[in-house]
């Protein structure tokens, strides 16, 4: 594989195929069920250059699982799957040829999960998930610190975050319930036994490239897909299956509601719900592409700290263009269609929320 990669990227053909996977991905906004104003592809066609950054991070930069490094894999320009606004996402290339240690400060914020995962969106293989842990889980010291051990094999005692033979990342999953009084958990990562970082190589570099370019072509395949699914169904949330969410590495303690949206002047889209006893809920809209709508600069989710709720307990949350005066009103942000996402963690049970589109007064 070193010669023929050294081959490859001496001829060029590594980055020319590079080139040619990251164009085809391109018809995944040019597809004939896409919608068709310049609005909307635009926001396809950036979607892919948010994909292709984050690819090259994950693929090119932090790729090394014998030198873990964690980084941000969406945030508020990088947005995939129905990324949560409350989330503070953290990844790093992991193998389960090696061994690792996690030490960190748990702090005040109000969840923290961390997943092993299998196999990558493009990468044709098996994905799932090999191994799970919640802060609530964790042994903790006087101080507040914490260390977990990822193996393969289970240690005799404290905190374990299994991985099988072909796990490949690590997901952390930090959410906030109020992100303006709460403080992240301060966490790194080290392989047992590890040394610094080698020098880059012909072969990393190839096999780089191509698992990045089909990391852009799988992911804007997989939940355009899902869009195009949510479609048949417009202005419902329908539960998701938990086993579509633990493959597409969603995390074993979330059940989500997914849908697709789509309203016209005038109107909007009610939504009431009775969320059950749990950890925490919200609701957030998302364009087409399935990216949280920019939460930086419109009000594009509610969760259950922040929401208001009527006398009998419901929650109403009104998606529309303008603030309709009552409920928790969803901004629009300039959309006219889209996916929506309710989802809650630890619930012993799953309500069913009701969904009707409404005229809005004029």
């Amino acid at each position: 594989m070193s010669n023929d990669s050294e081959k490859r990227i001496l001829d060029g053909t590594s980055w020319a195929e590079f080139c040619d996977t990251l164009k085809s991905a391109g018809e995944v906004v040019l597809r004939d069920t896409s919608p068709m104003d310049a609005f909307e592809r635009a926001e396809g066609f950036r979607y892919l250059s948010r994909l292709t950054r984050v690819a090259l991070e994950s693929y090119i930069e932090f790729a090394d699982p014998k030198f873990p490094v964690l980084r941000r894999p969406a945030h508020e320009t990088v947005k995939i799957g129905a990324d949560n606004p409350d989330n503070h996402y953290q990844s790093a290339a992991i193998s389960g040829a090696h061994e690792y240690v996690i030490r960190g400060q748990r702090n005040t914020v109000h969840y923290l999960g961390m997943g092993t995962y299998v196999g990558n969106y493009g990468s044709g293989g098996r994905m799932g998930q090999s191994g799970y842990i919640e802060g609530i889980d964790l042994e903790y010291g006087e101080d507040g610190g914490f260390e977990i051990l990822l193996s393969c094999e289970k240690p005799a005692s404290g905190n374990w975050l299994p991985m099988e033979p072909d796990t490949s990342s690590l997901i952390v999953r930090q959410t906030y319930q109020d992100r303006a009084n709460e403080q992240i958990a301060d966490i790194t990562i080290e392989r047992v036994g590890g040394e610094g970082a080698l020098p880059i190589t012909a072969a990393h570099v190839d096999e780089g490239l191509a698992a990045a370019a089909a990391y852009v072509r799988g992911t804007a395949n997989l939940f355009t897909d899902w869009t195009e699914s949510f479609a048949k169904y417009p202005n419902e949330l329908r539960l998701l299956d938990p086993s579509i969410a633990t493959a597409a590495h969603g995390d074993p303690n979330i059940c989500y509601f997914h849908g697709y949206w789509e309203l016209e002047p005038g109107q909007a889209l009610e939504i009431e719900a009775a969320p059950p006893e749990c950890d925490y809920w919200n609701f957030q809209l998302n364009n087409y592409w399935m990216e949280s709508l920019d939460y930086r600069y419109h009000r594009i989710d509610v969760n259950h700290h922040g929401a208001r709720q009527e006398d009998d307990g419901r929650v109403v949350i009104i998606v529309a263009a303008t603030d309709p005066g009552r409920g928790n009103w969803i901004d629009t942000a300039g959309h006219e269609r889209g996916t929506m996402c309710l989802r809650w963690i630890r619930a012993d049970h799953h309500p069913q929320p009701v969904c009707r589109v409404i005229d809005l007064p004029g």
